[in-house]
């Protein structure tokens, strides 16, 4: 049996994916399985991966188009290696990823989690910069803190776990368009003892049009809100998990509500599911109490998320604010 599997769940892949799959096949061992969750794609790439000719490779048709939620939810009932890494189709590895993995896996045995330093890469594949430097090892609750405090770039390709310890925790969870659900996956992972990082770059991230800017506001926020109520469940768990959410959840919950505020005004009525800007910040409030009660979080001290919410709350603003917003970009890109 070999050691590792790369999945790669993909639809509508272009050229990026026979990027990615080129990247996956030049690896420097070849232990590993490539296993492709093929959703339903319409461009060609279906057609495109049944070419292939490798014996490491495995592809996984759907028989109809999923949400990205149930393509992903795949993985638990697809047969893996002892270890596997998740990989976004546009994103590239290095020829030594695999090769570094093993060596990180045999320095620190009892990790649950490993990951590598990497680039970002923009659309045409080239370096736009580092990501943050990690250290060599995170228990649980420096993994969280840093998760909180934003110090670290924590993306969902590169890291490699035990394919038992996935399917124990029920593989990625199902948040809307899976915003979020890496967080709450590498958290619950690093909690089963601690993630180790090798400090050479081994990868690349490519930001493209990724599923966070694709996303509506009301989804969004949907997964945002369960991502706190994740946090929740952690406070009741652990004493140090407890005092670091307590600590940090306020600015945490703050950067999302200014951002969140402004992405659910920039979104027209009809396309809200009843989401309002003053009842998402009413709500941002009370999940900031839950987490950090005697907290000092007041969302209206900040100016744009007042305005915003004055907008909101008169419709005639609101139809000049989008007027104003959709002819302001025709003029800004033409």
């Amino acid at each position: 049996m070999k050691k590792f599997s790369i999945i790669l769940p993909v639809r509508n892949g272009g050229e990026y994916v026979k990027e990615c799959v080129k990247s996956i096949l030049s690896q420097t061992i070849n232990e590993f399985d490539l296993l492709i969750l093929d959703n339903n794609s319409t461009d060609g790439t279906s057609e495109w991966l049944n070419t292939l000719k490798n014996d490491c490779i495995k592809i996984y048709h759907a028989n109809e188009s999923l949400s990205i939620e149930d393509n992903w939810k795949r993985v638990v009932n697809i047969p893996k290696n002892k270890f596997i890494t998740l990989i976004g189709h546009d994103d590239l590895l290095d020829e030594n990823y695999l090769k570094e993995m093993d060596s990180l896996i045999n320095s620190y045995p009892d990790a649950t989690l490993y990951q590598s330093h990497f680039r970002f890469i923009n659309a045409a594949g080239a370096e736009v910069k580092k990501c943050r430097g990690m250290k060599a090892k995170y228990n649980s609750a420096e993994y969280l803190d840093a998760i909180l405090t934003h110090s670290l770039d924590t993306m969902g390709t590169g890291y490699m776990m035990r394919s038992t310890d996935y399917d124990k925790l029920g593989g990625i969870p199902s948040y809307p368009n899976l915003l979020f659900a890496d967080h709450e996956l590498w958290i619950s992972l690093t909690g089963l003892n601690y993630m180790a990082v090798s400090e050479k770059e081994c990868f690349s991230y490519r930001l493209n049009q990724s599923v966070s800017k694709r996303s509506g506001a009301s989804k969004y926020i949907d997964a945002f809100f369960r991502f706190l109520d994740f946090l929740s469940t952690l406070e009741n768990k652990d004493e140090r998990l407890r005092e670091i959410i307590k600590k940090h959840s306020p600015d945490y919950i703050q950067f999302y509500c200014t951002s969140l505020t402004h992405r659910l005004l920039k979104t027209p009525v009809n396309q809200r599911e009843g989401k309002a800007v003053a009842s998402f910040i009413l709500n941002c409030k009370q999940k900031a109490d839950t987490l950090s009660p005697e907290n000092h979080f007041q969302p209206l001290d900040q100016f744009s998320v007042r305005l915003s919410k004055l907008i909101d709350n008169n419709p005639i603003l609101q139809r000049f604010y989008l007027l104003f917003k959709k002819v302001y970009k025709k003029s800004f890109y033409s």
